[in-house]
């Protein structure tokens, strides 16, 4: 019953909104929304928008990776201003907003004419304009990838402590260097840890992408809200800029199962099933088995006899 009266309030719920922009209305008279959605869908403006969008989520999330790995060793670290450098870092960009942060670094101009790097009293010196160097979208891409660093750092600090301390020691004590055991003890061990939460934040770092229309970005939510704004179909664009952030998210959380199954087959003696094993099973198995015929059913066992004195 309880799945009947959800299904119900499911396709109720479909059928108003659908209903609804099908019979939308704009300023340019009455059009059926599903048609402009399906007309914007593989337009070429979306799809350099996407573009946009894949690139920026990928280079975001190298430039969090690589630093967050580096402040989470600084973390971890037994000296006091590498271990406070990293933490004020962390607490820094955790605790300012995505958005204000890219209009820090697109507006950077304004308190920073000019960047000046190279050796004093030497002809090494290098002089360029903060615009030049910083364009929107590496305004974007900064924004982006710094706090993104925050949020990685703790991660890995996360996957590192994980790991059995005298893990580490036993390999110090066969000479390994630091350096050493990080890489070949504890960082592949750490990884079954760190690497749900990491693609939890790619997907969320591409639905974040949309923040980088604040520094004019053309990415594909600007792009759609660029066309809306010529055409007025407001809430089609919308859906269609819905459905490809759908799409690519689909994908990615596809490609973090495969990986996490990988990363973790040393965890288990049976790694889980897939989402198409699961679906043969389901079509297998959906009705019990039919009782065994009465002739191959095995009999049971006599008792044995009762001892009487």
């Amino acid at each position: 019953m309880a799945a009947i009266v959800v299904l119900a309030i499911a396709v109720y719920f479909a059928y108003t909104i659908g209903t609804a922009i099908g019979n939308d209305r704009t300023a340019l008279g009455p059009h059926t929304g599903w048609l402009v959605v399906e007309k914007y869908l593989f337009n070429g403006l979306i799809f350099r928008g996407i573009l946009v969008t894949l690139e920026l989520t990928a280079l975001a999330m190298l430039v969090g990776i690589a630093l967050g790995v580096i402040l989470a060793v600084m973390r971890l670290s037994p000296n006091p201003v590498m271990s406070w450098v990293s933490w004020l870092y962390i607490w820094f960009f955790r605790g300012t907003p995505v958005l204000v942060q890219i209009f820090f670094w697109f507006n950077l101009n304004l308190v920073l004419k000019s960047v000046d790097i190279g050796i004093p009293f030497t002809p090494l010196w290098l002089h360029a304009s903060t615009n030049t160097l910083i364009p929107p979208f590496m305004a974007a891409l900064l924004g982006l990838g710094l706090n993104e660093a925050a949020y990685m750092a703790e991660i890995v600090r996360a996957g590192i402590i994980s790991v059995e301390h005298g893990q580490t020691e036993a390999a110090q004590a066969l000479g390994m260097e630091r350096g050493l055991v990080m890489r070949r003890i504890v960082l592949p061990q750490a990884m079954r840890v760190i690497l749900p939460p990491t693609g939890n934040e790619t997907i969320s770092m591409l639905k974040t992408t949309s923040l980088a229309f604040g520094a004019s970005v053309t990415e594909l939510f600007t792009r759609q809200q660029q066309i809306a704004t010529a055409t007025y179909d407001v809430l089609e664009l919308l859906i269609v800029a819905s459905i490809w952030y759908l799409v690519m998210t689909s994908i990615l959380t596809v490609g973090q199962y495969y990986i996490e199954r990988h990363f973790g087959r040393g965890s288990t003696r049976q790694l889980p099933p897939t989402p198409l094993q699961r679906f043969r099973r389901m079509l297998f198995t959906f009705h019990a088995p039919p009782p065994a015929p009465p002739e191959l059913v095995p009999a049971a066992p006599a008792a044995p006899p009762s001892e009487h004195r």
